[in-house]
This record gives structure tokens, C-alpha cells and sequence, in this order.
């Protein structure tokens, strides 16, 4: 199978290469919230006065999308595998450097979104809705050397308990994953959440917990079938480098969480390169943004290290000042860090 090349792969290799710079951070915009959120996952449609009164619809969330790709920032557009066959048949993709990959799986600690749902008390089970053939050639049948209709990315994700039976189902349901993903040379990359139940360990043990059980799930995976990059919890500086340090051949991202201030977008943005991380992929931090396009911009900016976070907040005022888009907070708290596990010296105990 050929695999087109585009600003992705060439970021990988200088990062794998040992020639990594700053303009090589890859930055992913996850648009794949209707996986675990159904209807509230499109964000709310905004008035130039701040007022929201409904969701997006799935026809606007796609032209938000389509936005996106054509502001050419962003080197990852992540999307559900039905929303990815639409913007095809659209062309958003034909001839683009930005990168379509699809969520290949769902474990239930996803589905937090769903309105009235209570998923999230119960721990975490694999399961996975997308057929990776599919996603690759839509309806056509898959040739030697074929054209790919979809795309050959994707993402699994993974969450680990602490639990015996828990972790070992998981690990068991990844192996079935990469056998069929090496049948269809299909390329993927891991997120590994942090537990989604009480586990009785702090921010920094998880931290540690995380990174052992990532360690370990990929010790017995030759090259052909290791993802290509990780996709983990900010659990803060030490685990981040700590992980990232161990193993130059594993390149390290973080996800973003929740949407909180600017300043902790940009934030994160910024310790997760300065301690070794090498991609940002972020959902609702872009998605809920009264301008998406004006805060990938300044994203870009503090990852190249042209701008510091802080500052990067007060430029982000500027531009919504300059479109007459009234902001969600007023500067003065829009610029404050409020979560935790970006605040120098604190770590956050485990929910």
C-alpha cells in the first residue's frame, strides 16, 4: 500500500531523525467528540455578542472542519470515520498537507459526553464501532498498491485500571486491533487515558502508573506495528519528560482535556514541548474557542517559541477585539492558569 506523504510524515522523520525543532510540533485538531458525545459534540453555534443558544449542527460542524483544513495550521484533523467519508465526498481533503485520521475505537470512558449518561461511573471497556477497511476504501475493494478513498490513520485508545481482569481485556482487545491493522497496513497512534475511577493514587503516582503500563504494553511490539506517536494525560513535567526521555524512538503527545482558560491552552502548548512532548492534539480546547482559526494561529506561535503563552492570551483578545466577537471571560481571567497540573509546583490529586 502507498501512503502519500504529507506535513505529518515529514515531522515524524525530523523528530525520529534526532532533528527535531520547534516548527516540527505537530499540532492535531480532534473533531471526534461525536464518537463519545453524539449531538453536543459539534460545540455551541456563538453570536458576535457571546450568546449561545443552541449546538452546532452536524452541517455546520462540518464547515467549521472544512475551515480548519483550509487554514492549512493544523497537520492532524481527527474525525469520526463518518464524518471523514462527508468532508471526501466534499474535497476537503484532495490535494491538502493536513492529515485525515479517524478514532478507530470507543472505549466507554468516551461516552462522558452523552447527556443524562452516567458512563462515566463505571470503569472503562474496550469497544470499537469502526471497520478499518472501510474507513480506508469506503465501498470500493481493497487492491495491492490501491488508492486509499479514506485514510490509513487512526487512533486507539487505551485505558488502564490497575485492575487485573480490566487491563488485561484491553491489552487483549489492542492485540486483535494491530493484527487487522497490519492486514490492511493501516497505521495508527495510542492514547493511553489516565483511570477513569478512583484507583487511591495521586496525580504523580498515576503519572507513573501511566507511563510503566505504556512501557510495558509496547515492550513485545516490533517496529511494524508500534504506533506512531503516543497520545497521553498531561500528568505534569516530571512524567512527561520522565516518558518522553526513555526511548527517543517513541514520540510523545499530549491531549487536551478539558476546554479551561486560553492561558491553559497555551500553556499546555508550551510545557508539553519545553518537557518533551511533540504533538498537541486538542478537542475541546479549539472546538469551544470563540475563534478556532485565531487561537491555531497563536497555538502555532507558542510552539515555535515566538511567543510566550501569557502574551499569546492578550494577542488573542486583540483579534477577537478586531472582529467584534465579545470574549467568553474578560482578559484579566482569561490569562490565569487554572489547572493545576500547570501550575508550578502544584500537582492535582487524582479525582
Amino acid at each position: 500500500m502507498i501512503h502519500f506523504a504529507t506535513r505529518l510524515d515529514q515531522k515524524l522523520s525530523n523528530i525520529r531523525s534526532g532533528h527535531y525543532k520547534p516548527t516540527d510540533f505537530i499540532i492535531a485538531d480532534a473533531k471526534d467528540g461525536d464518537m463519545g458525545s453524539g449531538l453536543a459534540a459539534t460545540g455551541f453555534e456563538r453570536s458576535a455578542d457571546g450568546s449561545t443558544s443552541r449546538h452546532r449542527t452536524r452541517t455546520e460542524f462540518l464547515d467549521q472542519i472544512r475551515a480548519v483544513v483550509a487554514q492549512d495550521i493544523v497537520d492532524i484533523m481527527l474525525l469520526s470515520a463518518s464524518n471523514l467519508e462527508l468532508l471526501h465526498e466534499r474535497g476537503v481533503f484532495h490535494k491538502s498537507r493536513v492529515k485525515p485520521a479517524i478514532r478507530a475505537n470507543d472505549t466507554t470512558d468516551c461516552w462522558g459526553g452523552v447527556r443524562h449518561g452516567r458512563y462515566n461511573a463505571h470503569p472503562s471497556r474496550p469497544f470499537r464501532t469502526a471497520s478499518i477497511s472501510r474507513v480506508m476504501y469506503g465501498t470500493s475493494t481493497p487492491t495491492p498498491g490501491g488508492t486509499i478513498t479514506g485514510t490509513d490513520l487512526g487512533l486507539y485508545s487505551v485505558t488502564f485500571l490497575n485492575d487485573l481482569e480490566a487491563d488485561a481485556r484491553a491489552l487483549e482487545e489492542f492485540a486483535i486491533f494491530r493484527q487487522e491493522a497490519a492486514e490492511n497496513d493501516f497505521r495508527y497512534f495510542l492514547e493511553v487515558f489516565n483511570p477513569n475511577i478512583e484507583t487511591g493514587m495521586d496525580r504523580e503516582a498515576i503519572g507513573e502508573f501511566v507511563n510503566d503500563s505504556i512501557l510495558r504494553c509496547l515492550a513485545g511490539v516490533t517496529k511494524a506495528d508500534r504506533p506512531q506517536f503516543l497520545k497521553i494525560v498531561y500528568n505534569g513535567p516530571k512524567a512527561l519528560e520522565e516518558l518522553a526521555s526513555f526511548d527517543p524512538g517513541l514520540v510523545v503527545g499530549v491531549l487536551g482535556g478539558s476546554a479551561g482558560t486560553t492561558r491553559d491552552t497555551f500553556e499546555l502548548v508550551h510545557q508539553a514541548e519545553r518537557y518533551g512532548g511533540r504533538v498537541a492534539l486538542f478537542g475541546r480546547k479549539i472546538n469551544l474557542a470563540e475563534d478556532p482559526l485565531a487561537l491555531l494561529v497563536l497555538m502555532r506561535q507558542v510552539a515555535d517559541g515566538t511567543i510566550a503563552s501569557e502574551e499569546a492570551v492578550r494577542a488573542y483578545h486583540g483579534d477577537l477585539a478586531k472582529q467584534g466577537i465579545r470574549p467568553k471571560r474578560g482578559l484579566d481571567e482569561d490569562r490565569q492558569i487554572t489547572e493545576n497540573v500547570l501550575k508550578p509546583g502544584l500537582m492535582q490529586k487524582a479525582a
